[in-house]
């Protein structure tokens, strides 16, 4: 971490002052987050269906309206979207710890998935204009800072709930409202078209911009390659902390081993990324680093995969072993590849907007891959589902790599074919 702010500092304040804002975004969000759950149906004393429609709310609110988010950032500006998703956090986080009626619940859910779509969206673009030739490196610092804040967040969300609830969705609504003052007072702004050198953002209609967006083929091919990675990178949260209890239970290892699955994959990336950022710049190029990292993502599952072919042990360290080893072994792998991928998609991103409009392509980017990952986890859950009623505990991993090859391979398919390079400038029309 020391390594990661000494190089902060080589960059402009904007740069610096986004990469602490969004750690200090996901401390706030993750360190109330992952106990809302457990404060709606323990505390409240909700139905299970409730609890899944209001953590369901705010998922699809964020989700649906990345596109809206970015669009918005690319007409108004980037500062007031980060703005205004950090004023609508610290509202929604304060309601969620203050009501306990199932239409304020859901307006507060609703209100935290709108922020991120406002902001997030907003930061990448501002992060990549202001980056310039640094985009990559920059996105990948901008990665350890993220990384940071998920590890520590819920850490400080379990010392706070232990006390009350209530008190961490206060602290975190006011680090959000300390967030806002900060952004308002010195993020400097930053408008789409002094990235594009033309307000050509201001001129077209939204629905136009939207078909021209849609036109771009390379970008859209390039969408839905990348979804797998981030099916992929949530098994994190999803079948391998399933694993983990399968074999290991419910009980005080089980918890420690889930713990160390996410320490595993945020530390990693916390020491490992700028390096390894730096070794892929130098040795490749964008779509042969894309193509490596899918690649890394699918073989992350075979750990698992070779341990199905190992007799599970009644009971011992011999069966502790088995139910944590492969799945630490692929959250490190999964990291690495993510530590690969993540800059360069990123820049590709950027590249394949042309320099225009980016805070709406990457909004569309976000939705693609949140719809992606959705209907994977849906597809994840079933064949974990089949695996253990047929007897066949290697399916859902030979599925995974499977997964992940195919994307590698899609990728390795738009980088010969030229697709993933910097598209060329759309003539001018000569004014008569």
């Amino acid at each position: 971490m020391k390594t990661a702010l000494t190089q902060m500092r080589s960059y402009d304040r904007s740069v610096q002052l986004l990469m602490v804002n969004q750690f200090t975004i996901n401390l706030g969000f993750y360190m109330l987050m992952p106990y809302l759950a457990a404060h709606l149906s323990g505390t409240l004393g909700l139905a299970g269906w409730v609890v899944g429609l209001v953590l369901g709310v705010r998922n699809f609110s964020q989700q649906g309206m990345f596109l809206v988010g970015g669009t918005l950032a690319d007409r108004l500006g980037y500062k007031p979207m980060i703005v205004a998703g950090c004023v609508l956090r610290t509202v929604g986080f304060a309601t969620l710890g203050l009501v306990d009626s199932l239409a304020a619940l859901i307006a507060a859910s609703a209100a935290t998935g709108l922020a991120g779509a406002l902001f997030n969206p907003a930061v990448r673009a501002y992060l990549a204009a202001d980056a310039g030739d640094r985009r990559v490196e920059a996105f990948a610092l901008f990665n350890v800072f993220y990384q940071a804040g998920i590890l520590l967040g819920p850490l400080v969300g379990m010392v706070l709930t232990g006390v009350d609830f209530r008190i961490t969705c206060l602290v975190a609504a006011g680090i959000f409202a300390l967030l806002s003052i900060v952004q308002i007072r010195a993020l400097p702004t930053r408008r789409a078209e002094d990235t594009a050198g033309e307000e050509s953002s201001g001129r077209d209609s939204v629905l136009a911009q939207w078909r021209g967006i849609l036109a771009n083929r390379p970008f859209l091919l390039f969408s839905g390659a990348m979804i797998g990675s981030y099916v992929l990178t949530f098994q994190v949260y999803l079948s391998l902390p399933l694993e983990v209890r399968r074999l290991g239970g419910d009980g005080e290892f089980g918890t420690a081993a889930v713990a160390m699955l996410f320490a595993v994959s945020g530390l990693s990336t916390i020491v490992g990324q700028t390096r390894v950022t730096a070794w892929c710049k130098a040795r490749f190029e964008p779509g042969q680093a894309l193509t490596r990292g899918l690649a890394v993502m699918g073989l992350a599952f075979v750990p698992l995969l070779a341990a199905t072919a190992v007799p599970v042990p009644e009971s011992g360290m011999a069966l502790w072993l088995l139910a944590a080893v492969p799945p630490t072994l692929a959250a490190l792998l999964l990291a690495i590849g993510t530590m690969i991928a993540y800059p360069f998609e990123m820049d590709t991103i950027v590249r394949l907007a042309g320099d225009r409009l980016v805070a709406t392509h990457y909004g569309l980017y976000n939705t693609i891959c949140g719809v992606g990952i959705t209907l994977g986890n849906l597809l994840t859950g079933a064949a974990l589902d089949a695996a253990r009623e047929a007897g066949m505990p290697a399916l859902p991993w030979i599925s995974l790599c499977a997964l992940g090859l195919a994307c590698a391979a899609a990728l390795y398919g738009l980088h010969r074919t030229g697709r993933l390079a910097t598209p060329e400038p759309e003539p001018r029309a000569v004014a008569a």
